[in-house]
């Protein structure tokens, strides 16, 4: 009994500091993240995706590091690179985690940055495929508030680009507002980002009206 509760004991602290470790680690990596050093933060989180097989939130987060840092530069070759990386932590989290509408947003937003990158040559070829997207993230969660205003703010470029009416878009933007506020996430370090995008947006509608 003594041995079996030995062993017990031990197997609790080794998932204890299992866990410790990966939340250190995710802190970590969130706040060179947030100090700017995306590279930094991206190779942190491939090392704890590298531990973490099975979970899904450290090679999303080297897809949204590179992939906003990549609509962050106008360096083609430097754009380029960031977004193959992003594509290949993305492949890793999808499939980890299938019919994920936040992996699904992730992979909208690859779409969209390639499209900014060269929008002559990649507008036909990911246009469609970024409103599929979105529509299969819609069907999915259709209450994510990500889901809501990624789709709206790149209906928002869209329009800009060929002059069609952003009322309607900019319904969905408020939408969003209202989701933002009631989302829980599923643990600390399930996605909470868009809050600050969508408030902004929503202002650029309001200077319209």
């Amino acid at each position: 009994m003594i041995r079996i509760i030995t062993t017990a004991f031990l197997f609790i602290c080794g998932m204890l500091t299992a866990q410790t470790q990966y939340e250190t680690g995710m802190k970590k990596a969130f706040g060179l993240w947030g100090e700017g050093k995306s590279t930094e933060a991206s190779a942190m989180f491939e090392r704890i995706a590298a531990v973490e097989k099975d979970n899904w939130l450290p090679s999303y987060y080297v897809a949204l590091v590179n992939t906003t840092a990549a609509f962050q530069t106008k360096d083609k070759q430097t754009i380029s690179a960031l977004l193959i990386k992003a594509q290949a932590a993305q492949d890793a989290a999808s499939l980890l985690s299938e019919n994920n509408a936040e992996l699904l947003v992730m992979q909208a937003m690859i779409y969209t940055a390639w499209i900014v990158y060269d929008p002559m040559t990649n507008g036909m070829k990911y246009g469609q495929k970024v409103n599929e997207t979105y529509a299969k993230a819609a069907m999915i969660s259709p209450e994510n508030p990500r889901v809501v205003f990624c789709k709206a703010e790149y209906d928002l470029g869209s329009a800009k680009y060929f002059g069609t009416d952003t009322k309607p878009i900019c319904a969905q933007v408020e939408r969003s507002l209202t989701l933002f506020a009631n989302f829980k996430p599923e643990t600390p370090f399930h996605p909470t980002w868009g809050k600050d995008r969508a408030e902004a947006t929503m202002a650029q509608c309001g200077e319209k009206k």
